[in-house]
C-alpha cells in the first residue's frame, strides 16, 4: 500500500510517501504521462494535394501550430528534399498528414491517394506518420484568410498553409485531450 500527497494543483507530485519500495501501476502511469506532457514536440502538419503541400510546424510546447510553407510539387523527389530540409531545420519528430475522408466518412479515391504519398514521404523521411480528418479544412481556412482581410482566391499555396496549420492543430488539440484524460483517469484511481 502506498500514501500518495499531490500538490494543490493535482498536476505535479509533491511528495510521496510510500509503504513499499516499489512504484505501483497508476503512480508510473502518472510520472511517464507528466513526463510525457511536459515534452517538447515538434511536428510538422502535412496537407497534400496533387499541386501543392501545405506544411505548417508547431511550437516546442505543442500548443500552437503555424502554417509554413507551401511545396509545388514537381516531383516525389523535389517533394522529399523540401520536406528533408524543414525536417532538419525544425528537428521534427513526426509527420501529421490531413486525410480527406468524405463526407459520409469513407475513404475516397482522393484519400487513398494522401495515404500513399504520406506513407512514401514518410518513409523517406524516415518519420512515423499519422492522419487526422481533415474534412472542410480548405473551407475553413478560406474563412479565416478572408477574416485577415486577405484574398484567398489569388493565393491558393496560403490556403494549403492554412489548411496543414489546422490539421496540425486538431491533432495537437486531440493529444492534449488525450493526455489529460489520461492523467484525470489514473489520478481518480489513488486513494
Amino acid at each position: 500500500m502506498h500514501k500518495l500527497e499531490v500538490g494543490s494543483d493535482r498536476t505535479l507530485p509533491s511528495t510521496f510517501i510510500l509503504d513499499r519500495y516499489y512504484l505501483s501501476s497508476n503512480l508510473l502511469l502518472y510520472l511517464l504521462l507528466e513526463k510525457n506532457m511536459a515534452s517538447r514536440i515538434s511536428a510538422l502538419g502535412l496537407d497534400i494535394g496533387k499541386k501543392r503541400i501545405g506544411v505548417a510546424g508547431c511550437d516546442g510546447t505543442g500548443l500552437i501550430a503555424t502554417g509554413l510553407t507551401t511545396i509545388i510539387r514537381t516531383s516525389f523527389a523535389a517533394d522529399v528534399d523540401s520536406l528533408q530540409a524543414i525536417v532538419q531545420e525544425r528537428q521534427a519528430q513526426i509527420l501529421v498528414v490531413g486525410l480527406p475522408y468524405t463526407m459520409n466518412g469513407e475513404l475516397g479515391f482522393q484519400a487513398k491517394q494522401v495515404q500513399k504519398t504520406a506513407q512514401k514521404l514518410a518513409q523517406s523521411l524516415n518519420l512515423p506518420w499519422e492522419y487526422i480528418d481533415e474534412r472542410l479544412t480548405s473551407v475553413e481556412a478560406e474563412q479565416i484568410i478572408g477574416q485577415q482581410k486577405k484574398s484567398p482566391i489569388y493565393d491558393k499555396g496560403l490556403i494549403d498553409r492554412q489548411a496543414a496549420a489546422l490539421i496540425l492543430q486538431r491533432w495537437l488539440d486531440a493529444r492534449r485531450q488525450y493526455q489529460k484524460t489520461a492523467l484525470q483517469a489514473s489520478d481518480t484511481s489513488w486513494t
